[in-house]
């Protein structure tokens, strides 16, 4: 037997350590490759769903511009475009883009507490701190709050004392939550998901009742204003100061009718359009020999404005002197929950709202003037008078929300959801608020974000 040669033993065991160690490396530079190819490729489908995303809102904003302004209605390609908006392909990317008018909502800086109170959730204690918050004073209303609460909380900050800037700056108001403000619907996608109705199992926290809560954020706004001309675009007749003359050549109404608007009109003038007419007023135009825009008699006497009227002229005429109005809800797009609100603690608003709606389906392109809400069934001239000084037909202001995916085959890929406030109102159009990123989930739906 030849003798064992322990050197050699030795450089086997060496080389076996070796391979070893090349194997340990091999895989960790396998998997940091394998680590670095998977943020790379996530970084640039990051890239593809933004791009993605931009192109839907120019898409969305192309459409709006190429609207007909004479009005605004649910029947718009802005609103109702699945051809454009839906699951559109674009480099392995696809995009879902969706509309919403700012002006089918409540604005939260000129809201009364009356109409704030028609909202589901809401207590006067919260009516009370949103009004502290947009007033300029610092005193207090009885449920309210102003800067010494604020700036008392563990993490303290100051009081806006002016209009809110975005809608989620709500969440700094005294008792407003995340759950209160964004509801169930936490992905905007108007759709009762799986996630959203299952209570307490996945997020947000939901009730389970089968009835998707869409949270305040649905139903208030802060950009929506009215630009305070007609369906051309002319700048409307201001009925507080306008002569006799004036009122006859601009609205091509008769003298009298002329002469009733100016003799009736008080020391602090009218306060809104509907103050032209009531249950009295005649519903249609009588037979005038001097009907005559012409006709410049003296002892003309003043005939009050029929209904017909007052529909013929209701879009041409104003009482408020401002260029661009706030707040003005547009009864064309406006919801159930909305037009509710607005006629505040009427008895009769449920069946006024439903009628407006009622009303506005039937139509093909919408109302074109808020007089046309006085051919709606249930609507008399006591609730039209209620919420004219409120509405308009018209919108400048929208929400466009783009989520877009990227596409790995049978696999669906990162995803990304934007939003932008855009007014249509300027050329280009103006972007007024930007967000981007996963909508909220709520995970501290209990949790005051006043730090309570």
């Amino acid at each position: 037997m030849r003798p064992v040669n322990k050197q050699s033993g030795l450089v086997l065991i060496a080389v076996l350590w070796v391979v070893v160690v090349l194997i340990v490396i091999a895989a960790t530079v396998g998997r940091k490759s394998r680590l670095d190819s998977a943020v790379c490729l996530a970084g640039t489908e990051q890239l593809r769903c933004n791009w993605a995303c931009r192109a839907g809102m120019e898409t969305a904003i192309a459409v709006l511009n190429e609207d007909d302004r004479t009005s605004d209605s649910l029947t718009d390609l802005w609103s109702d475009n699945e051809a454009d908006f839906n699951d559109i392909p674009l480099e392995r990317c696809s995009f879902t883009v969706k509309v919403v008018d700012e002006a089918s909502k409540l604005n939260i800086n000129t809201a009364t507490k009356e109409q704030l109170m028609q909202l589901d959730y809401m207590t006067e204690e919260i009516a009370d701190a949103i009004k502290d918050w947009r007033d300029k004073d610092d005193e207090p209303t009885s449920g309210g709050a102003e800067e010494g609460y604020y700036r008392n909380l563990p993490y303290g900050y100051s009081i806006r004392n002016g209009p809110f800037k975005t809608i989620r700056e709500l969440l700094l108001v005294k008792d407003v939550t995340e759950q209160l403000l964004y509801g169930e619907d936490t992905n905007f996608n108007d759709k009762l998901d799986f996630n959203e109705n299952d209570g307490d199992k996945s997020p947000p926290p939901d009730d389970a009742d089968d009835v998707l809560d869409k949270g305040w954020i649905a139903y208030l706004t802060c950009y929506s204003y009215d630009r305070n001309v007609d369906a051309i675009g002319n700048e409307r007749l201001n009925i507080n100061s306008a002569d006799e003359e004036k009122l006859q050549q601009s609205l091509d109404i008769s003298p009298p009718h002329a002469k009733w608007i100016v003799e009736n009109r008080k020391d602090d003038g009218y306060k809104s359009i509907a103050d032209l007419i009531n249950d009295n007023s005649p519903k249609k135009a009588s037979t005038n020999p001097n009907k005559s825009k012409d006709s410049r008699e003296d002892s003309e006497q003043a005939v009050a404005l029929d209904l017909q009227t007052f529909s013929q002229i209701a879009d041409k005429i104003t009482t408020d002197k401002q260029q661009q109005v706030p707040g003005k809800i547009n009864i064309n797009t406006a919801s159930k929950v909305v037009l509710t609100a607005l006629m505040g603690e009427d008895e009769s608003a449920q069946s006024v709202a439903e009628a407006i709606v009622a009303y506005r389906e039937s139509l093909l392109f919408g109302m074109e003037s808020i007089a046309d809400v006085l051919k709606a069934e249930s609507v008399g001239i006591s609730q039209f008078k209620k919420i004219a000084p409120f509405i308009t037909t018209r919108s400048d202001v929208f929400i466009i929300r783009c989520l877009s995916t990227a596409d790995r085959g049978p696999v669906r890929g990162t995803t990304l959801q934007r939003e932008v406030v855009v007014d249509r109102n300027s050329m280009p159009p103006k972007i007024l608020y930007q967000y981007q990123g996963a909508p909220p989930y709520l995970a501290t739906a209990n949790r005051n974000t006043n730090g309570e």
